[in-house]
């Protein structure tokens, strides 16, 4: 099992940051001024002996390298930023290594494809790097600092040409002979399978078979050859309330996680996350995850990689100290990060027989789930386009009061077809922050009055209604049995 951790090249001065942030400007500035913001809360965070190291020099790569050969740690993912018209930023720690041949760090990069923005700005997607620091200088009306673009073959093809010096370099790290490339948000590449077309024939006229592409955080490959679940970013989204949420929570959510069946799916751990130093008090911080508790996580992470036939797992961060994720040593905690990984990827691989079992249930199950999702919304589909109506079901039966167990994607369907003043609340074991017009409880409280309790969670329908009919004097009727009578 190879451990690649995600690697962050913010530790050194350029002009754009300077200018942008304020002079002197790197990762290190969020870093030092970070700040306690509740008790308890373990900022700021210091680097053992004080090493706030600068990543043009060729000393800092020589200790990182010996960090990881110590702790068995494999490679490092250099985040990759490439913009509109072949614009780089952050790119120089890369193009070292490319020329410090004796560095023996196996590297690859992942691209983050993201516009850079302030604060101020109206894209829906885009990267606003540390709004604590936000300043005026810099910004023009659209507030776009670095513009995302993809072009066409022409820029596809400068780009690729940019990075065949590293696909290559014999560390650049390769599945089956091709070069690991991993695309942060695909979703956001209107050409990506043209692109991959491109640079593949590129490739193979280059001496190389192809390129084996990665997509962050997505559910289909696509075009693309397998899929990074990268964490905790991958299952916070699980999550409504995301402000001091539970570390192991998190963890426990991402060990959850299988994939797509007949799609190969990388698995990441994480060893915290804080990226207060960076947002202030807009920021997320988890609780925090003792290197034990890391050790015993990421043990099970390394036994379901194997369990599923994977060459690699990830880690994030090696240094991504802005936000909490690092394994590099500090003061409190010095290498015992570092510690745990070394030790969780020879136990995980000895334990692996262990899960592969439960993975395989899990996996069933998670078959069984989408499964029944498919025939539901097919059903339901069919019901809506021959003009049914759901809300004639509730009116025939005098269903006045409606309570709705789970508001997932299922329960906001129906929600969205049915008339609010009928809904009387709903349930659901995770934080809601949206505001639907009425409460949402969780399944241990005492519940109000209703006329019935429609279970949108089908696949555990028979565990949920036998839990409910405790509680509630009411009929409780699966989604599937109103899809079948309305």
């Amino acid at each position: 099992m190879k451990a690649i951790a995600m690697y962050l090249p913010q530790f050194h001065r350029t002009k754009e940051n300077d200018e942008w942030w304020g002079e002197g400007f790197t990762e290190w500035t969020t870093v030092k001024n970070a700040e306690a913001l509740y008790e308890g809360h373990y900022q700021p965070r210091v680097p053992l002996n004080d090493n706030y190291y600068n990543l043009l020099n060729k000393s800092v790569f020589q200790w990182q390298v010996e960090l990881m050969k110590e702790f068995n740690v494999y490679g490092m993912c250099f985040y990759h930023y490439y913009f509109k018209n072949g614009k780089k930023i952050l790119e120089k720690p890369a193009e070292n290594l490319l020329e410090w041949k004796e560095i023996d760090m196996p590297f690859c990069f992942s691209w983050a494809n993201e516009t850079w923005s302030r604060t101020w700005s109206k894209l829906s997607s885009s990267n606003v790097w540390t709004s604590k620091f936000e300043t005026d200088a810099g910004n023009n009306k659209e507030g776009v600092l670095l513009e995302q673009g993809y072009g066409t073959e022409r820029e596809w093809k400068e780009h690729f040409d940019y990075l065949l010096p590293f696909f290559r370099d014999n560390r650049y790290i390769k599945k089956d002979g091709r070069p690991m490339f991993i695309i942060y948000k695909p979703e956001m590449i209107p050409c990506l399978s043209e692109m991959i077309d491109c640079w593949n024939k590129l490739a193979q006229n280059n001496g190389i078979e192809s390129i084996y592409f990665v997509g962050t955080n997505i559910e289909v490959a696509g075009p693309l050859d397998a899929v990074l679940y990268q964490e905790p970013q991958y299952s916070m989204r699980y999550f409504e309330k995301k402000n001091q949420l539970n570390g192991r929570e998190v963890w426990e959510q991402s060990l959850n996680h299988i994939g797509v069946v007949g799609q190969t799916t990388y698995y990441c751990g994480f060893p915290g996350y804080d990226d207060t130093p960076r947002r202030g008090k807009a920021g997320i911080a988890l609780s925090i995850i003792e290197p034990t508790d890391f050790k015993n996580y990421f043990e099970k992470l390394v036994a379901k990689s194997e369990s599923f036939g994977n060459e690699f797992v990830f880690i994030n961060a090696w240094n991504e100290w802005g936000e909490g994720m690092y394994l590099e040593p500090d003061t409190i905690y010095r290498t015992e990060y570092l510690e745990a990984v070394k030790t969780a990827l020879i136990s995980g691989k000895q334990t692996a027989w262990k899960y592969s079992n439960e993975f395989l249930v899990d996996y069933q199950k998670l078959i069984a789930r989408y499964k029944s999702y498919w025939t539901l919304l097919d059903k339901w589909l069919y019901k809506l386009e021959n003009k049914h109506r759901i809300e004639e079901f509730f009116s025939q039966r005098n269903y006045n009061k409606v309570a709705i167990y789970g508001i997932g994607m299922i329960g906001k369907h129906l929600i969205n077809q049915l008339d609010n003043d009928r809904i009387v609340y709903g349930i659901d074991k995770r934080d809601m922050d949206y505001n639907f017009g009425f409460p949402i409880l969780k399944p241990d409280s005492d519940f109000p009055e209703a006329d019935v309790i429609i279970v949108t969670t089908s696949y555990d329908f028979q565990q949920i209604s036998k839990m409910l009919k405790t509680k509630v004097r009411c009929p409780v009727i699966s989604i599937d049995s109103l899809i079948e009578e309305f």
